[in-house]
């Protein structure tokens, strides 16, 4: 009986290794169905070091955004140089600002729109609104639209184009109202976001790309090749003079 118990014990503990490592394989390979949504992309930071621009778009990326702004005063110290060298490499390019509850909306609005130049096309302006990393104090729905609207009310008259709410799934729970009625940017890894109304998909967060050491995310979009023009055509906006970027 003892031996019993000591042979079911340690099948139970490689059936449960195998099962673990099954899903660490299948989160690390998975990638969405490439007929469904044919275009990738990533979004980095200053925190992906310097990249290789020409090795990421020729590693089957079409898009980047670029981290370019957090609060009222952050400047993400990569941001110029990756959205000129990725503009160059052949992506199509956009910027994003980390929303932050510790600051008034119209002062991240300034931020945002004082560094990101607006005399080349762009792909919509993006919003990140989520807790990690963020204040330990969480707004109400009420602070948050208020707050929330100083900020894209000037980013969307600047740019031309109706912002992308980056929202995660805990925050589009709390929010919903709040980030309803502007398209969304959904995190949910390796498994597809429950509701379509979404522009972009973060299905990875520890995806390899060449020309990128380390980790970084991967994204698809929700369309194709013509979607992708469609979100990064020249608007009227495109013809005004940018404001001199303030130094990082």
């Amino acid at each position: 009986m003892k031996n019993r118990i000591i042979f079911w014990g340690a099948a139970g503990l490689v059936f449960a290794g195998l099962v673990a490592a099954g899903g660490l394989f299948y989160f690390h390979t998975f990638s969405p169905d490439r007929d469904r949504f044919p275009v990738r992309g990533i979004d980095v930071s200053h925190h992906q070091g310097k990249i290789d621009w020409r090795r990421v778009a020729a590693d089957d990326v079409g898009f980047a955004i670029i981290k370019a702004t957090e609060g009222g005063d952050h400047v993400d110290d990569a941001f110029t140089a990756n959205l000129n060298e990725a503009r160059a490499a052949g992506l199509a390019v956009g910027a994003y600002h980390f929303f932050t509850f510790c600051r008034p909306g119209a002062d991240q609005a300034r931020n945002f729109i004082s560094i990101v130049p607006r005399d080349q096309p762009l792909l919509p302006p993006v919003v990140d609104v989520e807790f990690g990393g963020n204040c330990p104090r969480r707004p109400s729905p009420e602070q948050l639209q208020a707050e929330l609207s100083a900020f894209l009310d000037p980013v969307e008259a600047a740019f031309g184009k109706t912002a992308i709410v980056y929202v995660t799934d805990e925050a589009a729970r709390i929010y919903a109202e709040q980030i309803a009625g502007r398209p969304h940017w959904r995190r949910s890894l390796a498994l597809r976001p429950s509701h379509d109304n979404w522009i972009y998909w973060q299905y990875h967060d520890k995806g390899q790309v060449d020309g990128i050491v380390g980790d970084v995310d991967l994204n698809v979009l929700q369309g194709g090749p013509e979607k992708l023009a469609e979100l990064f055509a020249a608007t009227p906006s495109d013809s005004i003079p940018a404001e001199t970027p303030r130094s990082p």
